[in-house]
């Protein structure tokens, strides 16, 4: 009887320790670096190179296109509700390889163009002003809209570019709408799981929303480790210099670089009048750099991957979802 005791105790034991073995060996698995899930060793420097706004602008469209078609840009998002979205549409049905966002729209900034939802405006009314524009501002968006409203035009617009002929490889936030608030973040994660399209979310969201991303994210998600974007003053000291830096100092890990290419003509400077910064001026500067030889050059040079969101949708965000 003693004997039976203790071989069923070591047979409990061995039984334990081989749960926990598995356990790890899943949890490993699991804790995979977004380099590793994309198949580029752990220490690798991925870099995504953004353009923002198309769809915004024939300017933005026709300068964007050129840096994608030409340049080092590598990935885009397309403004559903602005005038220039059906160009950017029809182009992306007829290029169905390149790397195609949609840049989630609740706001519309500039002095005199303007734009409103693609939902009927009776539905979402804590998002249009009283001329049925959106919000200039998105201190105006969280003040007056509810997240169901938030969830809602997200939803349509996803819809809409479907519609029109785009398959959207994500989905990112024009001027950061939707991470600035816990319920609009959780819609947009709800309407990117909805639709097995990746949402860009980064990780200091955790510090202005005073949240952990492990309890809201899952692992079809993939959290972005640093942004790197021109702010007022690294335009006015040379955006050059500043994207070379940011080049040179680029660490492990996945990079989102967010820029916005348009040529600085009459059409961009009536759109924004006023505006210096990420003006007509400032977008030409975009274009200049990431169109030009030393942009290649330098990412050859500091050993950088260029990646792009529809590798992240089909490796990681779809396979997650099987």
């Amino acid at each position: 009887m003693k004997y039976n005791l203790q071989k069923s105790n070591a047979v409990k034991v061995a039984f334990i320790f081989f749960l926990f073995s598995v356990s790890s060996i899943v949890v490993s698995a699991q804790r995979k670096s977004t380099q590793e899930q994309l198949g580029y060793p752990k220490d690798a420097k991925l870099l995504i190179i953004h353009a923002d706004d198309l769809g915004v602008t024939h300017s933005e469209n026709a300068a964007s296109i050129s840096a994608m078609e030409k340049g080092c840009v590598n990935s885009a998002s397309i403004m559903v509700p602005c005038p220039w979205f059906p160009e950017m549409a029809a182009y992306a049905q007829l290029h169905p390889e390149k790397d195609f966002g949609l840049h989630i729209t609740l706001t519309s900034e500039w002095k005199y163009y303007k734009w409103g939802p693609v939902t009927s405006s009776h539905k979402i009314p804590g998002l249009v002003n009283k001329n049925g524009f959106f919000y200039s501002s998105v201190d105006s968006v969280i003040q007056n809209a509810s997240s169901a409203e938030v969830e809602e035009e997200i939803r349509n617009q996803v819809k809409r570019a479907i519609q029109f002929g785009i398959n959207p490889t994500h989905l990112d936030a024009h001027m950061y709408s939707i991470h600035h608030n816990l319920g609009f973040l959780k819609s947009y994660l709800k309407v990117g799981h909805e639709f097995k399209i990746p949402v860009f979310i980064y990780r200091q969201v955790e510090s202005s929303l005073h949240i952990s991303l492990d309890t809201v994210v899952s692992n079809r998600d993939v959290i972005v480790d640093t942004i790197l974007t021109a702010e007022f003053e690294n335009y006015k000291a040379g955006m050059s210099d500043f994207y070379s830096k940011g080049f040179k100092n680029l660490k492990p890990g996945i990079t989102y670089l967010i820029l916005h290419t348009a040529y600085d003509d009459d059409e961009m400077r009536a759109v924004t009048i006023e505006h210096e910064g990420w003006g007509a001026a400032w977008r030409q500067k975009d274009y200049d750099f990431f169109s030009s030889p030393l942009c290649a050059k330098l990412l050859k040079e500091n050993n950088i991957y260029l990646v792009t969101w529809r590798e992240i949708r089909d490796k990681i965000t779809r396979k997650n979802n099987l």
